[in-house]
């Protein structure tokens, strides 16, 4: 998809002022992999929506391309740009991204995850001052953190990095002591939500949007994410089948699995081969997740690996319990059996057994849903998060300003 849209706003640094004198808010370039539907896109939306105007400006530029997704971001001056990266080993992305960079002349680039690292290099060679670098989480192709490849590449481009945004302690302490990066350069900034969009339904569950698979008096266990590797719906759809063994409820619970991806599939014939596919809706992708979340009782996150998950956080104002892997950032999040519950990656029979207390004592589900809200009230604000992005890119700025003014007079 090589359109833009809307129109490239106009260059700026730091000093430029407008004809009429005003001050023009410095640009930012977030360089992503791809605007599609996801926890770390979502992020990105929230911050480019919730940033006050005055302060940044934002264009977003993707390696491969963009999906509707980006109609979520309500800024009209915000232009999306596709590079059309083709697969396997190219620099025609770096060559692309080197002359809109170019064009654009942003104060800051800021890059995120493993895909976006080394696009430091092209943002440097193109002049940027300011370059920022933000880990979401790991994938599957390094759930641990371990991979000396990866991790060798990033200490090797370490030096061109201004500031890095870690969204967990997990991962601030990973790029710390596994990667090498100088504590000085490293900030911890949790993700936020929108606590009004995302609310409990009260005084009862909202009716799913899917007419006769659940009439309230059921258990309704959910779980919302891309149905890929790092996401692990496998494990749900096996734990699923093994509650169904283990409990005895009057009426037995349902299953939502909302997301697209390879293991759609495989989750259904799970479910199938059990006697479960009438317990079960797979719809793929939806744009209607916070009505989804308030026709949830619980919400399961079964990932073998995590950032900080949006999810969560949204399933958490949306006052539900969540039984969630005990992987990267999800403990810095679910207080155990206060406003959740915390299992074994990829053990389908524990998992089991933690959504089995909820049709054990239907109680828990009010107690600790609302506990999660409150958690989220507290310390997972979107003002929050915010602020602690302004931080960043106000300190790197500032470190940089009398270089910027020097180039704006030139």
């Amino acid at each position: 998809m090589a359109a833009t849209a809307p129109p490239i706003p106009a260059p700026t640094m730091i000093s430029t002022v407008s004809d009429d004198s005003s001050p023009i808010a410095p640009l930012i370039a977030h360089v992503i992999l791809n605007l599609d539907i996801g926890g770390m896109e979502n992020g990105i939306v929230n911050l480019i929506n919730t940033m006050p105007a005055e302060r940044y400006r934002h264009v977003v530029i993707c390696l491969k391309g963009y999906s509707d997704f980006r109609r979520r971001i309500h800024r009209d001056d915000v232009a999306i740009h596709a590079l059309d990266r083709r697969e396997g080993k190219s620099l025609d992305a770096h060559i692309r991204l080197w002359r809109l960079l170019r064009t654009l002349k942003p104060a800051i680039v800021h890059t995120r995850n493993l895909p976006t690292i080394d696009m430091v290099v092209p943002a440097a060679l193109a002049g940027v001052p300011c370059r920022i670098h933000g880990e979401h989480g790991r994938d599957v192709l390094e759930v641990a953190g371990g991979n000396l490849k990866y991790n060798l590449m990033r200490r090797l481009l370490s030096p061109l990095v201004d500031g890095y945004i870690a969204v967990s302690r997990d991962l601030e302490g990973w790029l710390k002591e596994d990667v090498g990066v100088p504590a000085r350069k490293v900030a911890q900034i949790y993700n936020g939500v929108d606590t009004a969009r995302f609310r409990p339904a009260r005084p009862r569950r909202e009716p799913l949007p899917q007419p006769g698979f659940a009439d309230g008096k059921e258990i309704v266990i959910g779980t919302v994410g891309r149905m890929e590797t790092v996401k692990d719906q496998t494990t749900l759809a096996l734990a699923f089948a093994e509650l169904l063994k283990i409990a005895r409820p009057k009426r037995p619970p349902r299953l939502v699995m909302i997301g697209e991806g390879g293991l759609r599939a495989r989750a259904a014939t799970l479910l199938g081969e059990a006697g479960a596919a009438d317990l079960a809706w797979l719809p793929g992708a939806r744009d209607d997740i916070p009505r989804i979340l308030r026709g949830l009782d619980v919400f399961v996150l079964p990932s073998i690996a995590e950032g900080i998950s949006n999810t969560i956080l949204e399933a958490m104002a949306s006052g539900l319990p969540v039984v969630a892997t005990a992987v990267g950032g999800n403990p810095e999040l679910v207080v155990d059996r206060r406003t959740g519950r915390l299992v074994p990656p990829s053990a389908p029979r524990p998992m089991a057994e933690a959504l089995n207390e909820y049709l054990i004592d239907p109680g828990l589900i009010r107690v600790q849903g609302d506990a999660g809200r409150a958690r989220i009230e507290r310390r997972f604000s979107l003002e929050a998060m915010v602020e602690g992005y302004l931080a960043v890119y106000d300190r790197v700025l500032a470190a940089k300003r009398p270089r910027l003014v020097a180039r704006a007079g030139r």
